[in-house]
């Protein structure tokens, strides 16, 4: 192999020179040129991104994955640029064991109907997970990572070379200080013209550097946006498979508890039918033991509700959100229906107050 060897020893005359100015600088024993103000707050500001960046990108894969060993593997998997294999999610894990249980108690009981209701469920709510969790690596965290591992190893780079030629421009000054003779002088002025523009090049490459801070700023808050934005519809997603999941698992409470019935499955979701008609005397379900009903009758199946009906309320319902209306057992109540509206439920009315309530709750009068 070749070496140059003028150059190595060049190139360790220029470090230790630049070592020596350095280490007289922290001792207090020679002077340091100071950098423009402006400059000054661009590379604070450019350092705090940094720091923010990288912990607001930690702590949002601990978010994602609270699993320490899974944020190990998505790691290496990053670094060799291959594509990571699919990971099933807890959730969608639970509903499959929940599946798999129902099958071995039979999904004509009781309990292995409702596993295979709330398994599916899960699953679904799995689903969800994935879908928020590839949304965020795309459009969050990746953006995090280009910026930590691109953008900032370049400004980095050039504040090293900035902090170098601000070395050797001090380094000429205190030659020129020393200097006796006048060829010395004339030699030493002429490396601190030739000194004094590379470090205002260098300055100058470093500051357009680092004012491109702002646009980085810009591209953030939209990733932001776009993450919370998938948060949300994430959650809107829970909280919608939630509510069915509760409908569903009150109508099976109610098929399991009827006194005529032995079933052991869950109803199918209840029909448009039992916005029914009036009953027979003697045919509706009571509710006076507070306990809920089992199901409508098939006298109360005969007509759907049209217009405004009045019902009474079987048993007390406390209201998920603001559309729906909270209900006290044995109340009348004014219900109506309107077209396209699940037929699960009822628009009812309490004097000022109006809101969403479940048929299955109700008697409707005649």
């Amino acid at each position: 192999m070749d070496f140059n060897v003028k150059k190595l020893a060049s190139d360790a005359g220029v470090f230790f020179t630049r070592a020596v100015q350095f280490t007289e600088e922290k001792l207090g024993q020679a002077e340091k040129t100071e950098l423009d103000p402006h400059l000054e707050n661009l590379i604070t500001r450019a350092d705090g991104t940094k720091n923010w960046t990288e912990k607001i990108l930690r702590q949002t894969e601990v978010l994602l994955q609270p699993n320490p060993s899974a944020r190990i593997e998505e790691f290496i998997y990053d670094k060799l640029d291959k594509k990571l294999p699919s990971r099933t999610t807890n959730a969608e894990l639970l509903g499959q064991y929940m599946l798999e249980a129902a099958n071995e108690f039979g999904p004509g009981t009781p309990y292995g109907s409702t596993l295979i209701t709330v398994g599916e469920y899960q699953k679904q709510l799995g689903g969800a997970e994935r879908e928020f969790l590839h949304t965020s690596a795309v459009n969050f965290l990746s953006p995090l990572r280009n910026f930590l591992e691109g953008d900032w190893r370049t400004i980095s780079k050039e504040r090293r070379l900035l902090e170098n030629r601000r070395l050797d421009l001090d380094i000429c000054k205190a030659r020129l200080k020393k200097a006796k003779q006048a060829e010395a002088k004339a030699a030493a002025e002429h490396e601190l013209r030739v000194a004094q523009t590379e470090f205002d090049r260098q300055a100058e490459v470093t500051r357009l550097l680092l004012e491109g801070i702002s646009s980085t700023h810009l591209n953030h808050l939209r990733c932001l946006q776009d993450f919370a934005e998938a948060q949300a519809t994430y959650y809107a997603q829970c909280h919608h498979y939630m509510q069915d999941l509760q409908r569903e698992l009150n109508r099976c409470a109610n098929a399991v508890g009827a006194p005529q019935s032995s079933a052991a499955v869950c109803p199918n979701p209840v029909s448009s039918t039992f916005l029914s008609g009036p009953t027979s005397p003697g045919a509706t379900v009571s509710s006076s033991s507070g306990q809920r009903p089992s199901t409508l009758t098939m006298e109360q199946t005969q007509l759907p509700v049209t217009g405004t009906r009045k019902a009474k309320v079987l048993y007390d319902y406390d209201a998920h959100d603001s559309s729906e209306l909270s209900l006290l057992a044995d109340e009348l109540i004014t219900v109506h229906t309107v077209p396209g509206m699940d037929p699960d439920w009822l628009i009812g009315e309490r004097g000022n107050e109006k809101g969403k309530v479940p048929v299955t709750y109700l008697e409707l009068l005649s």
